[in-house]
């Protein structure tokens, strides 16, 4: 005899279902009697289960299985806001333009390409096919699915097969508000959320509202978020201009956008599209006539999609000091940078640009593939940077940025120094070698003036002139430093806490400082000789001259901004500095500006050690409307600057070229200017005349050989006596000049001022 259960022991599981199916409970075993084995039979009562609260409660259980879901519906319907549109931030792309308009960069937020457009930019061929695709009875619905929610559900916590939601709406709530939680527990709340806020944003947004956000936040692949992003990263052209086909190919896409794209899976891509345009034509949307005339669209290859994503070439560089000025120095922060699609209108000139550009990439053509240069052009009277070029990697080292010594462009600010302290551009100074603590300092090649004027000493370059002004200054090097800072040299830049500092804490530099020996950057330099192109004025160097967001205000305007800049150096100052200036471009192997236009410009060369090789080379110089700095030098700085023939390259080389063509370039079509004439300075109104030509004396007749000269002294007019021995002079050589005291040389006027100076000897860099 099979053995039957206590029913006191059964399966309370097992009870419920018995009572709902109105199974009575079976009898105790062995009729009551006695058990097995004998023995009296327990006296305690049988536990009897009352069915009819069995049956009650089970009712209960089920109404409340019910009615729960839909009071907790109905409480955060009243108790969630729904966001009204336009509220919500999605990132998006913000780009960067050329003062004329014209891209130069793109700043892609973390989470991919997107750039916002209104719905009347989107063809209704596009929305319709978006509707075929994803949610076919869009602007019926109320917002949701119930029967997906269900299944969506019921997958999520079984472990099947994961399912989102099925409206655009739902699709819209999930990727905007509510997140991607997709199994368990977490993805059940996540459906509730989705089923209440669908519901609540479908009665308070237009279908058209809800339509726009979800084109606007949808992946399309390719990096590319929102529809205007996928039309440039599939087809190369603006949202506006899809086609019936294209706009099916994006809509087949979101079901599965990686896998989808053409260049994967063709097979795939095309029956995801046919099957589309089919539910146009369900819709109402396409005629059967107009579906058979589609054809599948040709896409882009996905590398070209993603180059046009990228910023390339020199362009990166202005993109990344576009950044940081806009974190640094405006209100504008990266949550408006990532979710705003900011239009950034910059200062850069895409003429001055070009001839930048072009300058280095032609002189460096054929040169030492180490060989590096920065170029940074600024309007002397805004500070607007014109043409920054830091290098051609976009992701690369930005040589504009970088802290490189100088070299003899500094010795400006020596002069700068002088001239504040009432010494002007006639000031004499001697020019011979000389040993200061042990250091000799002596001049390129040799070179020399004699003693001769500041000004004449600084076209020269001559290293010993101006160490000797320098000594001479109230504050020495200090003097220097402080009118480099005032000009414009950063006090401070990355990597150098302190610039123009011996102990790097902010001391006081060394006597090198004259001779350029510290390290500035491109950008300051081209800032500082901008201040004295506008007569002392500086002005901030900058980037940004516009941002306006996607929904058209403007966050910034530099139209609006103070531009009166400070008066950091005297006027009479900067003006004699220009006018000292002048001749230098000329005078450095024959770099004059086109049409003899007007500029004011300086050298420099470092040298690499002790080696007696050169490291870096400079020339910066400006006009009154444009100040360019150019530098030359090598990848990390420890090899020899030379030139594809092996030669040394000075300022007044490869940087002169590069300087010259870019000047050229940016000016070309623009008036002439001239600079301001210089006020008087220590006796100096600019540089000094130089005295007129003497006629070349008529040599006496010369002894003849053997002639015995007896030396005398003229005690009074037309009385003299003999003094010492005779002297025999030897005749010179036909055309020779008169040997040193030879009572017949002639004798310079006096207070001539060229006395001393002897004819002018080879340019020196």
């Amino acid at each position: 005899m099979r053995d039957v259960p206590d029913p006191r022991l059964r399966d309370p599981i097992d009870v419920v279902k018995a009572a709902l199916d109105g199974t009575p409970p079976p009898k105790p075993p062995h009729g009551g009697g006695r058990p097995p084995g004998g023995g009296e039979p327990p006296q305690k009562k049988p536990f009897q289960i009352n069915w009819k609260w069995v049956r009650r409660g089970a009712v209960i259980s089920a109404a409340v299985l019910i009615l729960l879901p839909i009071i907790t519906f109905g409480m955060a319907y009243f108790i969630v806001e729904v966001p009204k549109p336009g509220d919500i931030r999605t990132a998006q792309v913000s780009t960067i333009l050329a003062s004329d308009g014209s891209e130069l960069a793109r700043i892609i937020p973390p989470e991919g390409n997107r750039v916002d457009v209104n719905i009347d930019q989107i063809p209704v061929s596009v929305r319709d096919a978006v509707m075929a695709a994803e949610d076919r009875d869009f602007y019926s619905n109320p917002g949701f699915s119930f029967t997906a929610f269900l299944r969506a559900a019921k997958n999520n916590l079984t472990g099947g097969d994961l399912q989102g939601a099925s409206t655009i709406t739902q699709q819209y709530v999930k990727n905007a508000l509510v997140g991607d939680a997709r199994s368990g527990i977490g993805g059940v709340i996540r459906k509730a959320k989705e089923l209440v806020i669908s519901t609540k944003m479908s009665s308070e947004w237009s279908k058209d509202q809800v339509m726009q956000s979800y084109l606007n936040i949808i992946y399309f692949g390719r990096g590319s978020y929102g529809v205007a992003a996928a039309s440039q990263a599939y087809f190369a052209k603006p949202v506006e201009q899809l086609t019936v086909a294209e706009g099916a190919l994006l809509a087949a896409l979101i079901q599965r956008p990686s896998a989808l794209d053409p260049s994967v899976d063709l097979e795939g891509a095309t029956d995801r599209w046919n099957w589309v345009l089919d539910g146009m034509v369900e819709i109402g949307a396409l005629s059967p006539q107009d579906r058979a005339a589609q054809v599948f669209p040709a896409t882009i290859p996905p590398d070209q999609a993603q180059t046009a994503n990228q910023t390339t070439g020199p362009n990166g560089l202005i993109e990344r000091q576009v950044i940081a000025e806009l974190l640094d120095l405006f209100d504008i922060n990266e949550q408006q940078l990532n979710t705003e699609g900011l239009q950034i209108t910059t200062t850069i000139d895409p003429k001055a640009q070009a001839a930048a550009e072009a300058a280095v990439t032609e002189t460096l053509e054929g040169q030492d593939p180490d060989m590096r240069s920065a170029v940074v052009s600024i309007d002397p009277k805004t500070g607007a940077v014109k043409a920054y070029y830091g290098g051609a990697d976009a992701n690369g080292f930005d040589f504009a940025q970088a802290g490189l010594p100088t070299g003899s462009s500094f010795k400006v600010f020596a002069l700068v120094a002088a001239l504040e302290q009432g010494k002007g551009l006639g000031y004499q100074v001697d020019s011979s070698p000389l040993t200061v603590n042990g250091i000799q300092i002596g001049n390129v090649e040799g070179g020399s003036c004699g003693t001769c004027n500041i000004a004449e000493a600084l076209k020269r370059s001559l290293n010993t002139s101006y160490y000797r002004l320098m000594l001479e200054l109230e504050n020495g090097p200090s003097d220097v430093a402080d009118a480099a800072h005032r000009a414009g040299i950063a006090e401070s830049f990355p990597g150098v806490d302190h610039t123009l500092s011996e102990d790097g804490q902010g001391g006081p530099p060394n006597n090198g400082v004259v001779l350029g020996q510290y390290q500035s950057r491109v950008i300051d330099m081209a800032s500082a000789y901008a201040t004295l192109a506008d007569s002392g004025v500086y002005h901030r160097p900058h980037f940004v001259q516009k941002v306006v967001n996607s929904a058209g205000q403007v966050l910034f305007d530099a139209a609006n901004q103070d531009t009166e800049g400070e008066q950091r150096i005297d006027k009479a100052v900067a003006d004699n500095v220009t006018a000292a200036m002048r001749p230098i471009a000329g005078y450095s192997n024959g770099h004059n500006l086109a049409g003899g236009r007007a500029s004011a410009a300086k050298t420099g060369t470092n040298q690499l050690g002790d080696t007696g090789d050169n490291r870096d080379a400079w020339m910066v110089g400006y006009t009154p409307s444009l100040s360019t700095a150019v530098w030359v030098g090598t990848t990390d700085g420890t090899k020899p600057l030379v030139n594809q023939w092996g030669s040394p390259v000075y300022g007044s080389g490869l940087p002169s070229d590069i300087w010259k063509e870019t000047m050229d370039g940016a000016l070309e079509g623009t008036d002439d200017e001239d600079f301001p004439q210089p006020t008087e300075i220590g006796g100096y109104a600019g540089v000094p005349a130089a005295p007129p030509p003497r006629p070349t004396p008529t040599a006496p007749p010369t002894p003849p050989p053997g002639t015995v000269i007896q030396p005398s002294i003229e005690l009074a007019p037309g009385i003299t006596i003999p003094l010492g021995p005779p002297t025999t002079v030897p005749a010179p050589a036909p055309g020779a000049p008169p040997v040193p005291g030879d009572p017949n040389a002639p004798v310079p006027p006096p207070g001539d001022p060229n006395a001393l100076v002897p004819p002018p000897g080879p340019p020196a860099p």
